[in-house]
């Protein structure tokens, strides 16, 4: 077994690539787009899972998913400045549902949505 030396022991942080991955898609006007999503902390982020169960366990029933490696799903989201890939994130968060709020009786407003 070969040793490790201290430059090439890799940080736990590190993640070897993930190998084929189902990643969420969705129509776009040249096929299908990989879906982007945000991170808790707002950054975005491609996602893909490894196991063709977990897209419907995490984002619902009947969603379109297609097989692609790690580095084929980086390379068409790295030119709209995303890096991160998040691979088998457990839960995601709901959209937020739009809102329209209700003018008292004899004002003129105009509709706010929120989204």
């Amino acid at each position: 077994m070969a040793e490790l030396l201290h430059g090439d022991d890799p940080e736990p942080c590190d993640r070897f690539p993930a190998g084929p991955l189902y990643v969420p898609v969705r129509p776009g006007p040249s096929g299908c787009a990989a879906r982007l999503f945000r991170t808790p902390l707002g950054d975005r982020t491609a996602v893909g899972f490894t196991s063709e169960r977990r897209p419907a366990a995490t984002l619902g029933p009947g969603r379109r998913w297609i097989r692609l490696a790690e580095p084929a799903l980086r390379a068409p989201t790295a030119p709209l400045g995303v890096t991160a890939v998040t691979v088998g994130p457990r839960f995601t968060a709901r959209a937020a549902a739009s809102v329209t709020p209700v003018a008292p009786a004899g004002h003129e407003t105009s509709a706010l949505r929120i989204a």
